[in-house]
């Protein structure tokens, strides 16, 4: 899939904006702060309606408008799909073949995307809390029942810790209702970890060639998924949810005591393993690049096996924080297959194939125009 043209109404620096693109490679040139980034940041939240940049919605909208609007004319195997995202002060609304969607999870997965930026070689060293954003984000993309469950997951959690903190101020006492949330709880829990699980096994497939053909050979990639709970990807349902509710038993007076839920999904996380040794405590800067990589090119390949398409490639600002190998693994891997957008302050100590025959545009102050 590509996506062939892209309009902006309102968001962030542009004050209007309509482009088309090459399926290729195109390279958006510009100096910083003049909208290089907005530019593919508008691509992804047009795909995943949420930024990866902020949390707050508000920040996408032009200064003094009432809102930002994001088009695009997706091209797929057999279609071509128009999609269009409205954001203001009142929430989103989200049109699919210009049709209003009811729900988010029913627009989210139409177009699909890989986003690889300076802040994801922190998917291996940062913290658990980004690992788990790749995960939701990324299963999100290719399982609508997963993003519904996710949802769904959260706010049961808001309200088991809104519970939890009645409990402990005392102004509640009925343990009964946390009981019922905790129920509610570890029914919608199994649902996450086992497709979790199922997750991280197809990443693993992927990965693990690909890391072994960066590091020549040298180096064998494993991704573990490190459940808050002792649970494994074997276990059936019920034996899942023996192992929550014994510690919930055994955490309940803390959990009260705390006001907060101290198990579960949105307490898991990661682990990158390269030789066997944990990256994240033991790998050099170098191996963590590797493994970020690896994850990343991963991604397309998993999509591409789901779904029967290739995503299209986000490469914010990357190359320059890779050295020479690394980025000509990269381009390679891509080359006449996925469509990838590259920011970039210079392409000059980038030479290579793929960018030398790429469509650029120039980026100054909130407008872009095609190099010619």
């Amino acid at each position: 899939m590509y996506i062939e043209q892209l309009e902006l109404v309102h968001y962030r620096n542009y004050e209007r904006l309509t482009v088309e693109f090459d399926d290729n490679v195109n390279v958006i040139l510009g100096e910083n702060a003049q909208g290089k980034t907005n530019v593919m940041e508008s691509i992804y939240v047009l795909a995943m309606a949420k930024s990866h940049r902020t949390s707050n919605d508000k920040d996408l909208i032009q200064w003094e408008s009432e809102y930002a609007k994001i088009k695009g004319r997706v091209m797929k195997q057999h279609s071509s799909l128009p999609l269009e995202l409205t954001i203001s002060k009142k929430g989103k609304r989200a049109r699919l073949n210009h049709l209003e969607q009811s729900k988010l999870s029913q627009y989210i997965g139409n177009m699909n995307v890989v986003m690889f930026a300076p802040e994801d070689l922190h998917l291996v060293k940062g913290s658990p809390q980004v690992r788990r954003r790749f995960i939701d984000m990324e299963i999100g993309q290719i399982s609508a029942v997963y993003l519904h469950d996710s949802n769904l997951y959260q706010k049961i959690l808001q309200q088991r810790n809104h519970y939890l903190k009645q409990l402990q101020s005392r102004k509640q006492h009925d343990r009964t209702m946390l009981e019922v949330l905790t129920d509610q709880f570890i029914e919608m829990a199994i649902k996450i970890v086992h497709r979790r699980f199922q997750f991280i096994k197809l990443l693993q497939q992927w990965a693990e060639p690909i890391h072994s053909g960066i590091s020549r050979g040298l180096e064998t990639l494993e991704v573990v998924y490190k459940p808050s709970v002792g649970v494994t990807a074997d276990q059936e349902h019920a034996a899942i949810e023996a192992v929550f509710r014994g510690k919930f038993e055994e955490l309940q007076e803390r959990e009260i005591d705390r006001g907060v839920t101290l198990i579960g999904p949105h307490r898991d996380d990661l682990q990158f393993l390269v030789n066997g040794h944990d990256v994240q405590t033991f790998g050099s800067q170098g191996q963590q690049r590797t493994t970020a990589l690896s994850i990343k090119l991963a991604e397309i390949e998993l999509i591409h096996a789901e779904i029967g398409e290739y995503p299209i490639l986000l490469l914010d600002d990357v190359l320059s924080e890779l050295d020479d190998y690394r980025q000509s693994h990269l381009l390679n891997t891509i080359q006449g297959k996925v469509q990838t957008f590259v920011t970039t302050t210079s392409v000059e100590g980038i030479d290579h194939r793929t960018l030398n025959e790429a469509t650029t545009f120039i980026v100054e102050k909130g407008s872009m125009m095609k190099r010619t």
